[in-house]
């Protein structure tokens, strides 16, 4: 693969928590700029790819420990040696070895990684670069729903009154809120590695399954916080190889209309239109039961993002 490729990825939170910080509430900035971090998006990916039996790495896995029993996560070389079925990663001395490992793990082909362990260091730069997903949405607010256990605080004496009644927890949503990930695709990004001989670069076919998986992974992913989050719109631009955009989300606008959610493109438009002798080709993907798209874009293909069929 040659070219690069911008984009945006839009998600819609309704009364969901689609990134919570350590309070529990939806991330946001000191202003009260409500956002999504690049994990969060890239969470959802990884797991679909290791729900459908690929190479993932970076993500939690579960053992229980030899010392106590409890259940722990497992280290990063132990989750090495699991997926690439290394016996002791601290007898490996070759690192090209680890090294063309590493870059047959789909969330590090695509992410890259930091590995440090068992005297190998490597930090790779990913082809795949998110930045962080700002909400649209200017009238969001956080709802907190009082949730009544079953159970008793088991750990209180029995005859204290708070003992003798269920516990109380809570679960923060956000009424409304949407997400528009900026994110950039840059092929030679693995050119040292390829002269190494560790992997083949960033293909057509990483591409592919990259785009496949971005479209639907934060619908797919159901937990309690997450039912309600779902992949709303979707930009991807590809170009030249030496043609440099700038982040393509500051230049979308969301609305609400009197019947349907407006995403609104026409400055992003404007900006492509200008390119497009240095741009080969533009995909934008929306849902069109809740979303009016203003578009206008010279060449571009529009699909339903939920049946993924041209409008």
């Amino acid at each position: 693969m040659e070219n690069r490729v911008y984009g945006v990825l839009g998600i819609s939170s309704i009364m969901a928590n689609w990134n919570a910080d350590f309070t529990g509430y939806p991330k946001s900035m000191s202003d009260g700029t409500v956002y999504g971090s690049d994990k969060a998006l890239k969470y959802p990916m990884k797991k679909m790819w290791d729900n459908e039996g690929k190479k993932v790495l970076y993500i939690k896995s579960m053992k229980f420990s030899e010392k106590d029993g409890a259940l722990v996560p497992k280290s990063l070389k132990e989750r090495y040696e699991e997926i690439f079925h290394v016996e002791d990663l601290g007898k490996s001395k070759d690192s090209k070895e680890v090294l063309t490992n590493l870059m047959s793990a789909v969330d590090v082909k695509n992410f890259g990684a930091t590995f440090a362990e068992a005297k190998n260091n490597f930090s790779i730069t990913g082809a795949v670069q998110f930045g962080q997903g700002f909400n649209k949405y200017k009238d969001t607010t956080a709802e907190e729903q009082q949730i009544l256990s079953p159970f008793r605080d088991g750990s209180k004496d029995a005859k204290n009154e708070e003992a003798r009644n269920s516990t109380l927890g809570t679960k923060i949503t956000s009424n409304e809120a949407h997400y528009f990930y900026p994110f950039v695709i840059n092929p030679m990004a693995y050119k040292e590695l390829i002269k190494l001989g560790v992997t083949e670069g960033y293909t057509k076919e990483d591409y592919a399954n990259f785009k496949r998986t971005a479209l639907v992974a934060a619908t797919s992913f159901e937990t309690n916080a997450k039912e309600g989050c779902e992949n709303e719109f979707a930009l991807f631009v590809e170009t030249e190889p030496d043609l440099y955009l700038p982040n393509l989300s500051e230049y979308i606008v969301f609305e609400k209309g009197e019947q349907k959610n407006i995403i609104d493109m026409r400055t992003c438009t404007e900006i492509l239109n200008k390119l497009q002798d240095r741009v080969k080709k533009v995909d934008v993907y929306y849902n069109p039961y809740t979303t009016e798209l203003v578009c206008g874009l010279e060449r571009a293909v529009v699909y339903n993002i939920i049946t993924q069929n041209e409008v």
